[in-house]
């Protein structure tokens, strides 16, 4: 059994097919010259107001359609763990995958492949052209809030796998927007930090994904950041767009703004920016035109920007006579097979003592499952990423399914939620819009508690000129007896009545929020606490006076209805735990974050998991010497009683079906197959780069090219666990290295009794080194497969840029010659087998 690995683009020459990754066959050259023709007749009938309107947002999710030219909407969607559509509701559920860290924890293009091709299936579905996805800025820091929807700390790694989801979604007639260009490394001021970064570590660590994605993958579209780089705003970014993105990569697809990003008419025209988003109101449209007739703007510039948007409107068949690159879709995806296939493949096991994993499931055999987390799983983080699943399987429901009858018992222990969050479980919610006089316009389906409609995404029957109230209502079936908490979020005046009976009415002012979204959401708040019984319905309502919204350039209406179970005594519930913890042959612990410790709009202050977590941890594996636990985060939280525990299983975000892939991967069904993709803090106070919050506006990169595992081998820190870590069942034995100076060929032996995958990594390292680099750096990887005692040969290419750097001097790559010590490597630091190579 063999793996062999593609040589590197840069060592050979390969004509890219419009989807990336494939030759060009003279087929394909024939429709590139008819939808070339297509583009060119279709721009021809375009008068300068048309063209200008083409690159603005005609509303929320879409750009304008122009019958006269065959020229269909361009709708976008949010990605990328689903595609929501244009709509924020339930009643058109999304398949939720797992977190972009779990996927790319398996370490492994040809599976994101495979996901891109889901969610470019759930695209067509919906009737989606565009998906907004993915998300390849770096874990500069463990502290940034929506890591959890990037890949990696590693550039290499990220473009990777980044690479596989673009081609992947590409392979189903689906555009891909590769975001945030550039910087976009923290939530803290996005909108308007300048963040400084010097040109090597610019070059090296944080354009270097998009430059493998663009080069190797071909995507169609690029979305630009909200966020300043070196003084320039990214949608007026002249440089990093125009003769970087463009020029030096040959890029070819749409640049679209981050939402509301796009500030200046002539700037952002001028610097590259094609799109902006949303509509109807932007700085293109009836501005750029006026711009252009005034001299402020070439009408060449506008051209190209026309192009581009035609371009990409043909690439995904909405362009009448120009053949979509995609017109037969792929064979159908199971979206739930894979999903869970994805969780177990992305699940790291970092900690195994004695072999505790997999479970004995021999008969009388007990688990305890234990956690808040366990009942109420947390599948995907918060934000603009969120989908709908039409299910969720918890890590309850996946073990009750799997065991034995009377071989699982449940405690709550510890609940990592401690304040009010949007009505959710026992609830089944609609929204209802009225005008001024009552009359009911609309209504629609609600997943949670939370409504959340910007532009037209309304339901039918409502506008905003008619509406007047919103009204949230249904019923709610409490789990628990005792005293429910009820309250709201959002800026507007609120009635809130919860069986029949009104509980609070007022006015929600704002408060100091910085980031604009939170803002507009404003603070959760506590309005009243009613006494309920388990299992009996009572009705709720909370009505919501809609604004006069005429004046905004953006209309939306954001606000949710709260909730919080009553709340026990801490101290009793991790009694209860610890006892059935006692009775059991093996506990299992699961622990979480909360969307207000992981989201898009800020970043965290700390790794410390929320509530008593820790303490039910302890507590746990102070009585049961098997105690696993399972950690239900997108990136790194302190753990620290790691030590005190049999095993550690690190899940991230882990999908609609992450609880039938927990009990697959606990029960032995299938190997925990993921390696660590950013390092793991032993502590907060261990990590090297922290800064996230800017001073004056502007935020210092001043770490340079030391962050992840670079920094902590520059600093001699050692992590709780290093990056590439990751346990499977069966152990590996390295038995061969042979290098060139193109490639090297790895040589691995299963030594264990069950068929496994490993993940064979290669880092340099330079041996004297005439230039400051980090000590070593990842430069390929690959997995192999085999069974007992089998032994497997596998080929990973050297690319040439791992030898590279940028010169800032020259402003230019420059091939570094000496003596490498080539490292494979189970990971970081657990090196297994070396060999030196001289290059000129």
């Amino acid at each position: 059994m063999e793996h062999r690995a593609p040589p590197h683009p840069r060592n050979r020459t390969v004509h890219r097919s419009p989807r990336g990754g494939t030759a060009v066959t003279p087929a394909d050259q024939a429709r590139d010259r008819i939808r070339d023709d297509a583009v060119e007749a279709a721009f021809g009938k375009l008068d300068l107001d048309t063209k200008t309107l083409l690159l603005a947002g005609r509303d929320m999710w879409s750009l304008p359609a122009v019958p006269a030219i065959g020229l269909q909407p361009l709708v976008m969607s949010d990605g990328p763990v689903g595609v929501r559509g244009v709509r924020w509701t339930a009643d058109d559920p999304s398949v939720a995958l797992p977190s972009p860290t779990s996927l790319a924890a398996a370490w492994d293009p040809r599976l994101a492949r495979r996901a891109g091709r889901l969610l470019a299936q759930e695209a067509r579905r919906k009737g989606v052209h565009v998906l907004l996805a993915p998300t390849v800025n770096l874990h500069r820091s463990p502290l940034g809030g929506r890591h959890f929807e990037c890949y990696s700390e590693d550039p290499y790694l990220t473009g990777a796998i980044g690479s596989g989801y673009v081609g992947g979604v590409q392979d189903g007639g689906v555009a891909t927007t590769v975001k945030h260009f550039v910087g976009n490394d923290a939530e803290t001021d996005r909108f308007t930090v300048d963040n400084v970064i010097a040109p090597r570590p610019l070059r090296e660590l944080y354009l270097a994904p998009f430059e493998a994605i663009v080069r190797d993958a071909r995507p169609w579209g690029i979305m630009t950041a909200y966020n300043q780089v070196n003084g320039a705003t990214m949608t007026e970014h002249q440089y990093l767009v125009q003769e970087v993105l463009r020029g030096e990569w040959g890029f070819d697809g749409a640049n679209v703004s981050d939402w509301m990003a796009a500030r200046s008419t002539a700037g952002g025209i001028l610097g590259g920016l094609d799109v902006a988003m949303p509509g109807p109101t932007t700085v293109y449209g009836p501005a750029l035109a006026e711009a252009v007739r005034a001299g402020e703007v070439p009408e060449s510039a506008v051209d190209d920007a026309v192009r581009n948007v035609l371009r990409l409107a043909a690439r995904v068949g909405a362009l009448e006579g120009a053949p979509a690159v995609v017109e037969s879709a792929p064979a159908p995806v199971d979206g739930r097979a894979l999903a869970r296939e994805l969780a177990a493949r992305g699940s790291v096991l970092v900690r195994n003592k004695d072999g505790v994993l997999p479970l004995d499931t021999s008969a009388g055999r007990t688990v305890a499952l234990l956690g808040a987390a366990a009942r109420d799983a947390r599948v995907l983080g918060g934000g603009s990423a969120t989908v709908f699943p039409e299910r969720v399987v918890s890590p309850l429901d996946g073990l009750s399914a799997a065991l034995p009858e009377g071989a699982l018992t449940y405690a709550v222990g510890a609940d990592p939620c401690e304040e009010l969050t949007p009505a959710d479980q026992g609830f089944e919610l609609v929204a209802v819009c009225r005008d001024a006089s009552g009359t009911v316009l609309g209504e629609g389906g609600l997943p949670t508690g939370q409504v959340q409609w910007i532009g037209d995404d309304l339901p039918a029957g409502a506008t905003y000129e008619a509406m007047a109230s919103i009204e949230v209502r249904g019923t709610f079936v409490p789990r628990e007896s005792g005293e429910h908490a009820f309250g709201t979020r959002g800026l507007g005046g609120f009635d809130l009545s919860v069986g029949g009976r009104r509980l609070w009415s007022g006015v929600q002012e704002a408060g100091e929020e910085t980031d604009p979204f939170e803002a507009f959401l404003g603070a959760p708040h506590e309005r009243a606490r009613v006494a309920l019984a388990a299992g009996e319905p009572v009705e709720v309502s909370l009505t919501f006076q809609v604004p006069d919204m005429s004046a905004l350039p953006l209309r939306a209406v954001m606000f949710s209805l709260l909730h919080l179970a009553p709340r026990r005594d801490p101290d009793e519930l991790i009694a209860e735990a610890v006892e059935a913890a006692r009775a059991a042959d093996t506990a299992v612990v699961v622990v979480a974050t909360t969307e207000r410790v992981e989201s898009e709009g800020f970043d965290r202050s700390d790794l410390t998991l929320p509530g008593r977590q820790d303490d039910l941890v302890r507590a746990v594996a102070a009585v049961n010497p098997n105690t696993v636990v399972v950690v239900n985060a997108g990136s790194p939280v302190e753990l620290p009683w790691r030590e005190d525990v049999a095993a550690v299983l690190l899940t991230w975000f882990p999908g609609q079906e992450g609880g039938a892939a927990l009990a697959d991967v606990l029960l032995g069904e299938v190997e925990p197959g993921g390696r660590l993709p950013t390092t793991w803090p032993a502590r907060f106070a261990d990590a090297p780069v922290t800064g996230v919050v800017p001073a004056d506006g502007r935020l210092e990169y001043g770490e340079g090219l030391f962050i992840g595992y670079r920094a902590y081998e520059r600093h001699g820190v050692a992590p709780a666990y290093p990056f590439g870590h990751g346990l499977g069942y069966t152990d590996w034995a390295y038995d061969r290295l042979e290098v060139t100076a193109d490639a090297v060929r790895v040589r691995v032996t299963n030594t264990g009794a069950r068929p496994g995958r490993e993940v064979v990594q290669v880092y340099l390292a330079p041996v004297r080194d005439a230039v400051e680099r980090p000590a070593s750096w990842l430069a390929g990887f690959a997995s192999v497969t085999a069974g007992p005692g089998e032994s497997v040969e596998t080929e990973i290419a050297l690319p040439a840029r791992a030898f590279e750097i940028w010169d800032e001097e020259v402003r230019g790559w420059r091939r570094i010659g000496g003596t490498y010590e080539v490292r494979a490597s189970h990971a970081h630091g657990d090196t297994r087998l070396t060999a030196t190579l001289d290059i000129d």
